[in-house]
């Protein structure tokens, strides 16, 4: 465990506030180390972490893949990729001050004879940097491979916490975890085979981002929202992750998943229980991930028979984004030509318990959309306008809520205002909270966060193997019905639009809207 009393300051912090710990040294042991994911999240979030000055000094990381890179050929790779992602925040003096921490082995995953190489290699690199036996592991491959390095990690003796050689052991695994609630379960006795539950961390990022982290403060550290937070005063709530980006190169892994395995079954879905999850009782990780589970349990499943007025599937066609025209995501690189593969989802949910029964959530999520935004949008019930009916209002808004998470993020509230001028004329007006503005500063990448916490211990911010679970089993009415006809509820849209019309129909047959971000 990492020591409490060695703590390093966060900038900008208000006297008195926290410190955040530093973790004790340990090596990172990254599967799939010569990918994206790597060169363009993970290590710049490390550096990030480094020039913060919240790694020990023996930290150090491991790459490991089949690509035939040396130390000094893979530092050359991360050093092109931490450029390309911070830009002007490169700061080449840091870097190199970074760059003995890295780390290169060649190795390929699948083959199980490769693993006692990679065993001496752990150790050597251990030695090498005075890490006392703490291995992090890192699963950046495809999904499709998680079982095969888990097992093969096991085998090794890797995942083995010795009491001759102190130390912990703990595995990262990217979502998604499985792709359905059956291969869920396979993967989850395949990793439990050779990992305590408390040994492992199933990452999504969108939990690190700030605005998210901020929801348990907003709605439990103010008393004004709780009494609201309720059926009595929600009419609805809309939860929205759009990009305007394509597949880019992750064809061959898109193709497969699809927007609901890819964002539904995790991110969104964490944001609804975090939305309407109960008050938990502190704000350790099992208080806050067990009112997440109950909520999730509470959501109303969907029969077979009604899934198609529940959620509509979408792929984009051919469009243009900011003045540019895209192709259509059956033209994207490693995409087959007839792939009904969904680019967009949108669905919409109950919850049968007594704060929000009868209060519909929608969750949508799609790629080559008009904008790039990620957020939560609460809706409240209308005042009454018999008040108004007489006056040169027209239509009134109801108040809304909404909490960005990305790209700019920060929280605004919009309420109703009189327009000056000698008659009573009802205007919505905005007040608004930006990060970056009252804190000076954008907040830090969300893999740095998630990476020290694992590091840390801490599994907080982490899903737990039930969460997961409950999630596959509510989608799973969803995965049958296109599994049994891969084209049913597949609507196409141009990029640059807001996803098929089809989608405006989960709102407008009750008499609401889409709001655009």
């Amino acid at each position: 465990m990492a020591d409490p009393s060695v703590t390093a300051p966060i900038g900008g912090l208000p006297p008195g506030a926290a410190e955040i710990s530093v973790p004790d040294p340990c090596l990172l042991v990254i599967f799939g180390a010569s990918g994206d994911l790597t060169r363009r999240k993970l290590v710049p979030a490390l550096f990030g972490l480094h020039r913060e000055k919240l790694l020990p000094a023996g930290f150090s990381v491991l790459g490991v893949s089949r690509t035939p890179h040396t130390d000094d050929s893979f530092r050359a790779l991360l050093a092109e990729g931490a450029r390309e992602e911070l830009g002007s925040g490169f700061d080449a003096a840091s870097w190199d001050a970074f760059v003995p921490r890295l780390f290169y082995h060649p190795g390929d995953l699948l083959d199980r004879a490769g693993y006692p190489a990679l065993r001496d290699r752990v150790r050597s690199v251990c030695a090498l940097r005075g890490i006392p036996g703490n291995l992090l592991f890192y699963l950046a491959i495809a999904p499709k491979h998680y079982g095969s390095a888990v097992l093969g990690i096991g085998a090794a003796g890797l995942s083995a916490e010795e009491e001759a050689v102190p130390g912990f052991r703990r595995i990262v695994i990217e979502k998604p975890f499985g792709d359905d609630l059956a291969s869920a379960k396979r993967l989850s006795a395949e990793v439990s085979s050779v990992f305590r539950e408390e040994q492992v961390f199933r990452i999504d990022h969108y939990l690190g981002k700030e605005t998210v982290q901020n929801l348990l403060v907003f709605r439990f550290g103010n008393g004004i929202f709780e009494p609201l937070w309720n059926r009595n005063y929600i009419d609805h709530v809309q939860i929205t992750a759009a990009e305007q980006i394509g597949v880019g190169s992750r064809g061959d892994y898109y193709d497969g998943a699809g927007a609901v395995r890819d964002m539904l079954q995790n991110h969104l879905l964490q944001l609804l229980a975090l939305v309407a999850m109960e008050p938990p009782i502190s704000l350790s990780a099992d208080d806050v991930r067990d009112e997440k589970l109950k909520l999730l349990r509470s959501v109303e499943s969907i029969p077979a028979d009604r899934v198609g007025e529940a959620c509509v599937r979408g792929q984009y066609a051919a469009g243009t984004i900011r003045g540019e025209a895209v192709p259509a995501y059956r033209q994207e690189k490693n995409i087959p030509p007839g792939s009904l593969a969904e680019t967009y989802v949108a669905a919409r949910f109950t919850i049968d318990n007594w704060r929000w029964g009868g209060v519909p959530f929608y969750l949508r999520s799609g790629k080559r959309l008009a904008g790039r935004s990620s957020e939560i949008a609460i809706r409240f019930r209308p005042a009454p306008y018999r008040l108004f009916e007489d006056t040169a209002c027209g239509q009134m808004e109801s108040n809304l809520l909404v909490l960005n998470i990305q790209p700019d993020e920060g929280i605004y509230l919009q309420i109703g205002a009189k327009f000056p001028g000698p008659s009573v004329c009802v205007q919505p007006v905005d007040f608004r909270f930006s990060y970056e503005q009252s804190f000076g500063a954008k907040s830090k990448p969300a893999y740095g966060r998630l990476l020290l916490d694992a590091m840390l211990g801490d599994p907080a911010l982490f899903p737990r193997e039930d969460f997961v679970r409950v999630s596959w089993a509510l989608l799973d009415p969803f995965l049958t019905r296109w599994r049994e006809n891969p084209g049913r509820d597949l609507y196409f849209y141009p990029a640059g639009s807001w996803g098929p019309r089809e989608a405006d129909t989960l709102l407008t047959r009750e008499g609401r809207r889409w709001r655009t971000p």
